[in-house]
């Protein structure tokens, strides 16, 4: 009677303990506040979380209207319902898997593009849905304002809906977004904060639409208190770590001769699948680019200098093999 979908996507992340892991591109530096935001979570727990305040709080200190949602990942599915059953969606090869799965499961039909927007830009169609993610998940490349203008111009001409993962804007040095009356833009604090068991993220554009259709009570007790630590913190703690993240990712980038706008890489290893378990077996977890199409490539992290350090050592060890 119910069939599965056939489709899934291939997540990151430490599923085994014991193992240093940068296959998860986390903020390695926790806010000072876990404990007393655990504290106010279960103080909280014991009756339904609304947080209509905190929303426009959390709007007021971003800037613009907003709708809170369970990471981006709900936010995905709330654009299925919204926008995907029987359009045409143009998806980026190399990119997160998600937008994919959720276009499948909503009925779509995927139509896969170059991840170059001016490219990407010629297959846009009347009312059709642009997946685009700006830093690309995986190899972490960033567009710029001026080098977005192609797709951007094409999604205004042609009446169609860009949907813009920033899930990794954080990461980036000086970064840029686009405006626009056809743009919905994604964002998540599971990267920048380091906490992805909180699912805690927001969209902004079509408040109204998005309201309607997500759940209620969608982010539990403990996204309600993260929300209320964010909002006091005003960024600050983002503000303490990138610095640190992007003096390590440049270390990382002269010693492994890799080049990223974010806070992860990609590397040519020939082999993925080997080269991962060659990792393990010295107790580091780096990701396989598999699930991307890319099978000679793995993606790791940005870590703490100690931990890169062994993540360097690890590498010239290998580095004949592969």
């Amino acid at each position: 009677m119910l069939e599965p979908v056939k489709f899934s996507a291939y997540h990151g992340g430490a599923r085994e303990e014991g193992l240093l892991d940068f296959s998860a591109s986390l903020n390695p530096y926790p806010p000072e506040w876990l404990d007393e935001m655990f504290k106010r979570a279960k103080e909280i727990s014991n009756h339904y979380p609304y947080y209509k305040g905190l929303e426009e709080e959390l709007a007021e200190l971003v800037g613009e209207p907003l709708t809170v949602t369970a990471g981006i990942t709900e936010a995905l599915y709330l654009i299925g319902i919204l926008a995907l059953r029987g359009r045409k969606v143009i998806i980026p090869r190399h990119t997160y898997g998600e937008y994919e799965r959720a276009a499948r499961i909503f009925g779509a039909e995927v139509i896969k593009g170059p991840n170059e927007p001016e490219k990407l830009a010629e297959l846009v169609e009347r009312d059709s849905v642009v997946f685009f993610c700006n830093p690309n998940n995986p190899d972490g490349k960033f567009y710029r304002v001026r080098e977005l203008r192609p797709l951007l111009d094409a999604v205004e001409e042609k009446e169609a809906l860009l949907v813009l993962d920033e899930a990794f804007i954080d990461f980036v040095q000086k970064p840029e977004s686009p405006e626009g009356e056809n743009i919905v833009k994604l964002r998540t604090f599971t990267k920048s904060y380091g906490l992805p068991g909180i699912r805690v993220g927001y969209v902004t554009g079509f408040e109204k639409a998005f309201r309607s259709v997500r759940m209620p009570w969608g982010i539990g007790s403990t996204g309600v208190a993260f929300l209320e630590s964010l909002i006091k913190d005003g960024f600050e703690h983002l503000r303490r770590t990138m610095p640190l993240i992007w003096r390590e990712k440049e270390r990382l980038e002269k010693a492994l001769g890799v080049k990223s706008d974010a806070n992860f890489f990609i590397k040519r290893v020939g082999n993925a699948g080997e080269f991962v378990r060659a990792m393990k077996k010295r107790g580091i977890l780096v990701r396989s680019c598999e699930s991307f199409g890319l099978p000679e490539y793995i993606r790791f992290s940005v870590r703490r200098p100690e931990e890169n350090g062994i993540l360097i050592e690890a590498f010239r060890e290998l580095g004949e093999r592969f």
